[in-house]
């Protein structure tokens, strides 16, 4: 009996891997899905969570966005730089069953403090999904079909905030905030199991015809380059800037817009899960790719310094939907106009990054995008819900109920700040001539 090689074995192997790459695919967007809607659960469940454990909106903020945030941006890199050297299904599995088991643990918490640590559970386990996730992705699409496998992945956004919303409101409507967390967390551990059995770990660098060999041989970018190289570049500074105040702003308004509805516009918590958040993401949907779309065909005919200048246009555009929302008391006008602010403006990422990996030198491109991802999540999503709450508690004594509304204008009436760092990149973009470069 004939005994295989390992070339023939490695082969087999990679194989393998290729023609379940579709069904790898849609199980890391099913970890991604899964991720965002123990993330976003919690927005629709603050009302509920804070007439309960009787939190104020500072604590609330905390555990929607600092506990959360410090750790899963915190550790992002590291598991990253992990990633690269250890088995990515693994990482991913471990993570998946973590902050599943800490969003149903959540559910067990009787004070501030315990769902502090439940929360800080979850950012911890979360922090282990997207690194591996990418570089898997990566491995098994080449480089003229990534953008196709990476769009479907990012569904798990959209779609897992919504869900969130939708299921944690009717459960938390019908049954209370405790069995929606255990609903929602629990499912994750199944998940897990089955991701173990069914998806096969690519050999590195195979969708690009490189072995394993030729990656260790290559040096790792330190943390520090990267910042410095990103810092040098005046264009990838203020994209940096704009896409983190975006996310200041978005991450503020996404964690609290639930509890603005029930407290100033009076709508239940079914509304919201069952009409609102559906609708909601189909709008942001339509902006995400046709956003994309617009952006790819005004760069091949006017240059690609117009993709930022597009992300500002849309947003200049929405800005004024959005003040409607938080100041009209009438709730049919005011969701009409989130429903159009969210079609101009949320369609910044897929040029933002687009851009940013342009301007990266070829070795730093991995480095640029975690860090600006560690960027985005430590101030858009640690500091974001946070401050929204401070504020809100600061202006109670004047407002009332109405504090949150007035704290979330404020976040809104911010917006041209991050319009003008976008504004200005698309003015040094034009002034370079281009965008890509060289390592």
């Amino acid at each position: 009996m004939a005994l295989s090689s390992p070339e023939n074995a490695s082969e087999t192997a990679d194989a393998l891997a290729i023609r379940r790459r579709r069904l790898t695919l849609a199980l890391l967007t099913f970890v991604y899905f899964f991720s965002y809607m123990d993330r976003q659960i919690l927005a629709i469940l603050l009302e509920l969570i804070r007439k309960d454990l009787l939190l104020t909106d500072t604590q609330l903020g905390i555990l929607s966005g600092f506990a959360f945030a410090v750790f899963y941006a915190g550790l992002g890199i590291p598991v990253a730089r992990l990633a690269d050297r250890t088995s990515r299904k693994k990482i991913i599995v471990l993570s998946l069953a973590l902050w599943s088991a800490m969003t149903a643990i959540c559910g067990l918490a009787t004070s501030f403090l315990q769902l502090l640590f439940a929360r800080i559970g979850v950012g911890v386990g979360e922090a282990g999904s997207s690194p591996p996730s990418h570089s898997m992705i990566a491995d098994l699409y080449a480089p003229h079909e990534r953008a196709s496998a990476m769009a479907i992945y990012s569904l798990g956004v959209v779609l897992g905030a919504a869900f969130g919303t939708i299921i944690g409101g009717t459960i938390g409507h019908f049954y209370g905030w405790r069995h929606a967390m255990f609903v929602v967390g629990l499912p994750g551990l199944l998940l897990a199991v089955i991701v173990w059995f069914f998806v096969i770990e690519p050999r590195r660098g195979l969708s690009d015809g490189r072995n394993q060999a030729e990656q260790e041989r290559e040096a790792m970018p330190s943390l520090g380059a990267g910042f410095a190289s990103i810092w040098r570049d005046r264009a990838a500074r203020h994209l940096v800037i704009a896409v983190t105040l975006t996310s200041l702003i978005g991450y503020g308004h996404a964690q609290w817009g639930p509890s603005f509805i029930q407290r100033s516009l009076g709508l239940p918590l079914l509304t919201i899960s069952w009409v609102i958040a559906p609708i909601g993401a189909i709008f942001a949907t339509v902006s995400g790719v046709a956003g994309g779309m617009l952006a790819d065909r005004l760069a091949k005919k006017r240059g690609l310094h117009w993709q930022s200048w597009m992300v500002a246009v849309l947003k200049t555009i929405a800005l004024p939907f959005s003040l409607i929302f938080y100041f009209l008391d009438e709730p049919n006008i005011a969701v009409g106009a989130y429903f159009f602010a969210l079609l101009f403006a949320s369609s910044y990422l897929g040029p933002t990054f687009a851009l940013l990996q342009g301007l990266a030198p070829m070795r730093l491109r991995a480095l640029w995008a975690a860090i600006t991802l560690l960027v985005i999540n430590l101030i858009g999503l640690g500091l974001g819900p946070t401050l929204v709450g401070q504020i809100s508690d600061l202006l109670r004594p004047s407002f009332g109920e109405d504090s949150l509304r007035w704290a979330m204008f404020v976040f809104a009436v911010a917006t041209p700040w991050a319009i003008f760092h976008y504004w200005r990149a698309g003015v040094i973009l034009k002034q370079r001539g281009q965008v890509t470069r060289s390592a």
